[in-house]
């Protein structure tokens, strides 16, 4: 039944653990919205038939014969409409939620978007334009930005689609059900190269992927080396990983005047222990240090200010690209395991009178 309403509606094949629950929840509304069309339309030609105009009528109504309403089918169809209603909405939130959750195990990809291309970088270091290569029954999370305008990140085959937004981070995941090649569109109308704005998932075997994440591309399967000859054409080429490119524009944003990477009290806090710590707010409150609030306070660093810190850092708002902040935000992931210290302020000076040994701003 799954491959005959598959076909019937033009849809590409499920390839991930979630594209046939979608499915299912398209069939149902599918079928439940057309039957309930259908009824319609047979009661509508029912009463054309059956209370048709005969001729001219001089009948008057009697008085005091009114018309009753049938209470119990209203109240039978209301309760139906109802229930029906909020199956929908049932099973439709439990998937959203599913869709927002990725697993706790799941890889993450940065994916930067811009007219008319996609970047993925790996925190092991790969970056590949147009090609994003995964491993089959894994799941992989990707977190993505714009660099210009609004695009929107489908995989049909997936069932997932993500707008793509300037300025934010937002995420999608998928696992991928089976190796193959599957094309990735952008759906939103983002200038004059938009339908040319595609790219190709390569899902591979676990082994096959840690080959390829080791450079022995050579021993990937031939459909992989066949889609991802226009990346190699564009001369997608391998980089340092991401901590050591964060490291890098940490320093050249002169993040690390004021953030230490090894726990020392500074002037804002340490960025060692700090991914997916409680932080605690000045006026009360905390967060969870992960990426929209790392995000937020470099972009707006006096929104949510960790308690017992000076309200002295300015906003990079349009200053750090966006490329620049994912690699910070895997460096601070690096080095989650770090002993803290005292979470206190350092004291030891003027801002920005110290460096980190071996870093230059």
């Amino acid at each position: 039944m799954n491959e005959l309403l598959r076909q019937l509606l033009f849809l590409p094949e499920q390839r991930s653990s979630l594209a046939g629950e979608i499915d299912w929840l398209h069939y149902f509304v599918i079928v439940v919205t057309m039957g309930g069309a259908f009824l319609i339309t047979l009661i509508g030609g029912y009463f054309l038939v059956r209370y048709r105009r005969r001729g001219e009528s001089t009948t008057r109504p009697h008085p005091g014969v009114f018309a009753r309403p049938a209470l119990f089918l209203e109240t039978v169809g209301l309760l139906s409409l109802g229930f029906v209603f909020l199956t929908f909405w049932n099973v439709g939130t439990r998937q959203f939620v599913d869709l927002r959750t990725p697993p706790e195990d799941a890889l993450d990809v940065y994916v930067t978007a811009k007219q008319w291309m996609w970047k993925f970088s790996y925190p092991a270091g790969e970056s590949m334009i147009s090609v994003l290569y995964v491993p089959a029954r894994r799941p992989v999370r990707l977190v993505m930005t714009s660099r210009d305008v609004i695009h929107s990140f489908f995989v049909p085959a997936f069932r997932i689609k993500q707008d793509v937004l300037p300025g934010r981070y937002t995420t999608v995941w998928f696992e991928a059900s089976e190796p193959g090649a599957y094309p990735i569109l952008c759906t939103e109308y983002c200038g004059t190269s938009h339908s040319e704005m595609r790219g190709q998932v390569i899902a591979l075997d676990p082994a096959d992927y840690e080959r390829w994440l080791a450079g022995g591309a050579a021993s990937t399967p031939a459909f992989a080396q066949e889609a991802a000859s226009q990346a190699e054409q564009e001369g997608a080429e391998a980089e340092p990983t991401m901590p050591t490119r964060g490291e890098r524009a940490a320093a050249r944003h002169g993040c690390l005047r004021c953030h230490s990477l090894d726990g020392t009290p500074h002037v804002g806090p340490t960025w060692a222990g700090l991914y997916r710590a409680v932080v605690p707010l000045e006026g009360g409150g905390e967060r969870i240090a992960d990426e929209a609030y790392i995000t937020e306070s470099i972009m707006d660093p006096l929104a949510l200010v960790h308690r017992g810190f000076q309200r002295v850092m300015p906003s990079y708002v349009g200053q750090i690209p966006p490329p620049d902040i994912a690699a910070m935000i895997e460096l601070i992931k690096s080095i989650r395991d770090v002993p803290r210290g005292p979470v206190v302020p350092w004291d030891g000076g003027v801002p920005g009178s110290a460096t980190p040994e071996g870093v230059t701003p």
